[in-house]
Protein backbone atom coordinates (compact mmCIF):
# COMPACT_ATOMS: atom_id res chain seq x y z
CA UNK A 1 0.00 0.00 0.00
CA UNK A 2 2.55 2.67 1.10
CA UNK A 3 6.51 2.60 0.57
CA UNK A 4 7.72 2.03 4.24
CA UNK A 5 11.06 3.75 3.37
CA UNK A 6 9.78 6.66 1.68
CA UNK A 7 7.46 6.48 5.36
CA UNK A 8 10.39 6.60 7.27
CA UNK A 9 11.65 9.58 5.96
CA UNK A 10 7.62 11.43 5.73
CA UNK A 11 6.96 10.65 9.55
CA UNK A 12 9.88 13.04 10.99
CA UNK A 13 9.22 16.07 8.03
CA UNK A 14 5.80 16.17 8.62
CA UNK A 15 6.06 15.86 12.44
CA UNK A 16 8.92 18.82 12.64
CA UNK A 17 6.93 20.87 10.33
CA UNK A 18 3.52 20.30 12.26
CA UNK A 19 5.10 20.83 16.01
CA UNK A 20 6.63 23.99 14.46
CA UNK A 21 4.79 27.35 15.36
CA UNK A 22 2.76 28.36 13.00
CA UNK A 23 -1.14 30.11 12.50
CA UNK A 24 -2.84 26.92 13.53
CA UNK A 25 -0.68 26.18 16.45
CA UNK A 26 -1.11 29.87 18.01
CA UNK A 27 -4.76 29.64 17.68
CA UNK A 28 -5.05 26.31 19.75
CA UNK A 29 -3.24 28.15 22.34
CA UNK A 30 -4.73 31.25 22.08
CA UNK A 31 -8.26 28.58 22.22
CA UNK A 32 -6.67 26.48 25.13
CA UNK A 33 -6.26 29.80 27.17
CA UNK A 34 -10.04 30.87 26.81
CA UNK A 35 -11.89 27.86 26.10
CA UNK A 36 -9.99 25.00 27.69
CA UNK A 37 -9.11 22.09 25.85
CA UNK A 38 -12.30 20.15 25.71
CA UNK A 39 -13.91 23.06 23.69
CA UNK A 40 -10.36 23.87 21.66
CA UNK A 41 -11.20 19.97 19.69
CA UNK A 42 -14.00 22.00 17.83
CA UNK A 43 -11.54 24.14 16.61
CA UNK A 44 -9.00 21.34 15.84
CA UNK A 45 -11.72 19.43 14.14
CA UNK A 46 -12.32 22.53 11.58
CA UNK A 47 -8.14 22.60 11.12
CA UNK A 48 -8.24 19.20 10.46
CA UNK A 49 -10.63 19.08 7.47
CA UNK A 50 -9.41 21.84 6.23
CA UNK A 51 -5.32 20.58 5.89
CA UNK A 52 -6.37 17.52 4.79
CA UNK A 53 -8.99 19.18 1.79
CA UNK A 54 -5.62 21.63 1.25
CA UNK A 55 -3.03 18.55 1.24
CA UNK A 56 -5.67 16.04 -1.33
CA UNK A 57 -6.16 19.40 -3.55
CA UNK A 58 -2.42 20.68 -3.42
CA UNK A 59 -1.56 17.24 -4.71
CA UNK A 60 -3.88 16.90 -7.36
CA UNK A 61 -3.04 20.24 -8.41
CA UNK A 62 -5.70 22.40 -7.29
CA UNK A 63 -3.47 24.90 -6.08
CA UNK A 64 -1.65 25.19 -8.97
CA UNK A 65 -4.83 26.50 -10.38
CA UNK A 66 -5.78 28.72 -6.79
CA UNK A 67 -2.82 30.31 -6.81
CA UNK A 68 -3.11 31.65 -10.48
CA UNK A 69 -5.73 33.64 -9.18
CA UNK A 70 -4.62 35.41 -6.21
CA UNK A 71 -7.23 38.26 -6.22
CA UNK A 72 -10.27 35.68 -4.93
CA UNK A 73 -7.68 34.18 -2.67
CA UNK A 74 -6.80 37.27 -0.77
CA UNK A 75 -10.35 38.52 -0.10
CA UNK A 76 -10.91 35.36 1.69
CA UNK A 77 -8.22 35.60 3.62
CA UNK A 78 -8.66 39.61 4.40
CA UNK A 79 -11.98 38.67 5.79
CA UNK A 80 -10.80 35.66 8.11
CA UNK A 81 -7.96 38.57 9.23
CA UNK A 82 -10.09 41.17 9.84
CA UNK A 83 -12.50 39.06 11.74
CA UNK A 84 -9.67 37.08 14.08
CA UNK A 85 -8.19 40.76 14.28
CA UNK A 86 -11.82 41.94 16.01
CA UNK A 87 -11.97 39.32 18.50
CA UNK A 88 -8.37 39.86 19.27
CA UNK A 89 -9.11 43.62 20.16
CA UNK A 90 -12.19 41.96 22.64
CA UNK A 91 -9.69 40.18 24.36
CA UNK A 92 -7.26 42.83 24.97
CA UNK A 93 -10.17 44.67 26.42
CA UNK A 94 -11.73 41.59 28.42
CA UNK A 95 -14.82 41.82 26.55
CA UNK A 96 -16.14 39.28 24.20
CA UNK A 97 -16.72 34.93 24.39
CA UNK A 98 -12.86 34.81 23.97
CA UNK A 99 -11.98 36.72 26.97
CA UNK A 100 -10.42 34.90 29.93
CA UNK A 101 -12.49 35.23 33.20
CA UNK A 102 -11.06 36.26 36.53
CA UNK A 103 -10.47 32.85 39.14
CA UNK A 104 -13.83 31.55 40.25
CA UNK A 105 -16.05 33.24 37.32
CA UNK A 106 -17.19 30.83 33.99
CA UNK A 107 -15.66 31.34 30.51
CA UNK A 108 -17.94 32.51 27.78
CA UNK A 109 -18.11 29.85 25.54
CA UNK A 110 -17.88 30.39 21.72
CA UNK A 111 -20.30 28.39 19.89
CA UNK A 112 -19.13 24.61 18.37
CA UNK A 113 -19.69 26.03 14.94
CA UNK A 114 -17.62 29.05 15.74
CA UNK A 115 -14.85 27.71 16.50
CA UNK A 116 -15.11 24.73 14.10
CA UNK A 117 -15.20 27.63 10.88
CA UNK A 118 -12.52 29.59 12.50
CA UNK A 119 -10.34 26.33 12.30
CA UNK A 120 -11.36 25.60 8.91
CA UNK A 121 -10.64 28.92 7.56
CA UNK A 122 -7.63 29.56 9.56
CA UNK A 123 -6.34 25.97 7.34
CA UNK A 124 -7.72 26.90 3.87
CA UNK A 125 -6.64 30.26 4.18
CA UNK A 126 -2.83 29.73 4.27
CA UNK A 127 -1.49 30.05 0.47
CA UNK A 128 2.04 28.63 2.20
CA UNK A 129 0.76 25.70 3.42
CA UNK A 130 -0.74 25.18 -0.16
CA UNK A 131 2.43 25.73 -1.61
CA UNK A 132 4.09 23.44 1.09
CA UNK A 133 1.88 20.41 0.58
CA UNK A 134 2.28 20.58 -3.59
CA UNK A 135 6.05 20.93 -3.06
CA UNK A 136 6.26 18.57 -0.38
CA UNK A 137 4.08 15.71 -0.48
CA UNK A 138 3.99 14.44 -4.03
CA UNK A 139 7.93 13.11 -3.40
CA UNK A 140 6.69 10.67 -0.98
CA UNK A 141 3.72 8.86 -2.58
CA UNK A 142 5.80 5.67 -4.93
CA UNK A 143 4.58 6.16 -8.63
CA UNK A 144 4.98 1.91 -8.55
CA UNK A 145 2.00 1.57 -6.16
CA UNK A 146 -1.68 2.55 -6.50
CA UNK A 147 -2.04 6.26 -5.62
CA UNK A 148 -5.39 6.44 -3.90
CA UNK A 149 -4.45 4.17 -0.66
CA UNK A 150 -0.68 6.20 -0.37
CA UNK A 151 -2.44 9.71 -0.40
CA UNK A 152 -4.94 8.55 2.28
CA UNK A 153 -2.42 6.77 4.27
CA UNK A 154 -0.32 10.25 3.88
CA UNK A 155 -2.92 12.80 4.38
CA UNK A 156 -4.20 10.66 8.13
CA UNK A 157 -0.55 10.59 9.13
CA UNK A 158 -0.52 14.55 8.62
CA UNK A 159 -3.91 14.77 10.53
CA UNK A 160 -2.71 12.73 13.36
CA UNK A 161 0.43 14.73 13.78
CA UNK A 162 -1.77 18.45 13.20
CA UNK A 163 -3.95 16.54 16.07
CA UNK A 164 -0.82 15.87 18.99
CA UNK A 165 0.57 19.64 17.56
CA UNK A 166 -2.84 21.14 18.36
CA UNK A 167 -3.86 19.30 21.26
CA UNK A 168 0.08 20.35 22.71
CA UNK A 169 -0.34 24.16 22.05
CA UNK A 170 -3.81 24.03 23.75
CA UNK A 171 -2.79 22.58 26.77
CA UNK A 172 -0.01 24.42 27.18
CA UNK A 173 -2.23 27.55 26.74
CA UNK A 174 -5.02 26.30 29.79
CA UNK A 175 -1.88 25.53 31.81
CA UNK A 176 -0.61 29.23 31.53
CA UNK A 177 -4.24 30.79 31.71
CA UNK A 178 -3.93 28.44 35.09
CA UNK A 179 -1.08 29.81 35.97
CA UNK A 180 -1.39 33.35 36.05
CA UNK A 181 -5.24 33.07 37.01
CA UNK A 182 -3.85 31.91 40.45
CA UNK A 183 -1.58 34.98 40.38
CA UNK A 184 -4.99 37.46 39.88
CA UNK A 185 -2.92 38.06 36.31
CA UNK A 186 -6.16 37.78 34.16
CA UNK A 187 -5.38 41.76 32.60
CA UNK A 188 -1.97 39.93 31.29
CA UNK A 189 -3.04 37.12 30.26
CA UNK A 190 -6.39 38.00 28.07
CA UNK A 191 -3.47 40.68 26.59
CA UNK A 192 -1.21 37.32 25.93
CA UNK A 193 -3.89 36.03 24.32
CA UNK A 194 -5.14 39.01 22.25
CA UNK A 195 -1.57 39.36 21.08
CA UNK A 196 -1.27 35.86 19.78
CA UNK A 197 -4.28 36.26 18.38
CA UNK A 198 -3.02 39.71 16.60
CA UNK A 199 -0.49 37.70 15.00
CA UNK A 200 -2.54 34.85 13.17
CA UNK A 201 -4.57 37.52 11.73
CA UNK A 202 -0.87 39.15 10.68
CA UNK A 203 0.10 36.17 9.75
CA UNK A 204 -3.03 35.30 7.72
CA UNK A 205 -2.68 38.87 5.62
CA UNK A 206 0.81 38.45 5.41
CA UNK A 207 1.46 34.96 4.17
Amino acid sequence: MVNLTLLGAFIPTFLFVSVTPGMCMTLAMTLGMSQGVRRTFWMMWGEMLGVGLVAIAAVLGVAALMLQFPTVFQWFKIVGACYLGYIGLQMWRAKGKLAVPELGASPQLMPRSTLFSQGFVTAVSNPKGWAFHMALLPPFIDSKLAFWPQLLVLVLIILLLEFLSMLLYASGGKALASLLRQQSKVQWLNRIAASLMFAVALWMLLG
